[in-house]
């Protein structure tokens, strides 16, 4: 499949460049999407960041070297790093001891192999989907811009949501939904199609614009609608990490790239109501 080859060619990149300089937008290139969905599809299927994966590959391969005998700051120069305290740090990270201890006869490390993404048969539990056509339409809410580095991302989000929760200002926002399109909004307005900035907003459809909100606009797309339930956040990351590593390769469609939405339906966190909305295109 065209998209297992692009993703192969994108970590052959990587491995010729473990002692060199490894860009995140030509893995992305190579991989043939945007930044924002490579790391995004890279975590779900590798079940590992694309820089936590660079870590461990680096990491295990410093570990061959330190075993050959060579010294620990030339290892970490050779690995981009220039001070050895965070070399040591994220070395014992990964082998749960120091360079220096590495050295020695004997002593146990960690081998991260090289990755190779393929199809594996699964399937074993049924997803159902909508496709629906929708027409641009407008949020109102709040945003926060997002760092570009998939790790830091993924602990902003929620950090943002507490946030705006906590607030109050989200009860502000539902006399003005949108009844077509009823729900509280979590869209990733990640692409460069739309902005170049990585922005996560959290909202409702609305045409109005209370005082204190910014407006947002989805563009039009085809979107595959997935309903699903269950605790917060595990069942919705559940769903996502089946859409890009179960759904997806065989729906005989691509990610649109163009912003996804969490939907959510209710306000319980222990069992909780909502779809996600990711946006495709036919291949």
């Amino acid at each position: 499949m065209d998209w297992l080859d692009h993703f192969n060619e994108s970590i052959a990149y990587v491995e010729e460049n473990l002692d060199g300089v490894i860009e995140l937008e030509e893995a992305a290139r190579l991989a043939q999407c945007s930044s924002y969905h490579y790391q995004r599809m890279f975590s779900y299927i590798a079940g590992v960041t694309f820089a936590g994966y660079i870590r461990r590959r680096r990491m295990s391969l410093a570990g061959v070297d330190l075993q050959k005998g060579k010294k620990v700051i030339d290892v970490a120069l050779k690995y981009g790093y220039d001070s050895p305290t965070s070399f040591n740090r994220v070395f014992k990270e990964i082998h749960g001891i120091t360079p220096q201890e590495a050295k020695q006869a004997g002593v146990k490390l960690t081998s991260y192999p090289m990755l190779t993404f393929k199809i594996t048969v699964k399937g074993v539990h049924a997803m159902e989907y909508q496709l629906v056509k929708k027409e641009a339409f407008k949020v109102a809410g709040v945003g926060i811009e997002l760092d570009q580095d998939m790790e830091k991302y993924k602990k902003m989000i929620p950090e943002f949501w507490s946030k705006v929760s906590a607030s109050g200002e989200l009860q502000k926002l539902f006399p003005i939904m949108d009844q077509a399109n009823p729900g509280v909004m979590g869209i990733s307005m990640m692409t460069s199609k739309i902005q170049e900035n990585w922005e996560y907003v959290i909202g409702v459809a609305s045409d109005q614009i209370p005082a204190g909100f910014k407006q947002y606009e989805v563009p039009a797309a085809k979107w595959a609608i997935f309903s699903g339930s269950g605790p917060m956040p595990g069942a919705i990351q559940e769903m996502q990490t089946q859409i890009f590593t179960e759904w997806l390769p065989t729906s005989g469609f691509e990610y649109a790239e163009l912003p996804d939405i969490e939907l959510y339906l209710d306000a319980n966190p222990e069992d909780a109501h909502f779809q996600i909305w990711f946006p495709v295109r036919v291949k």
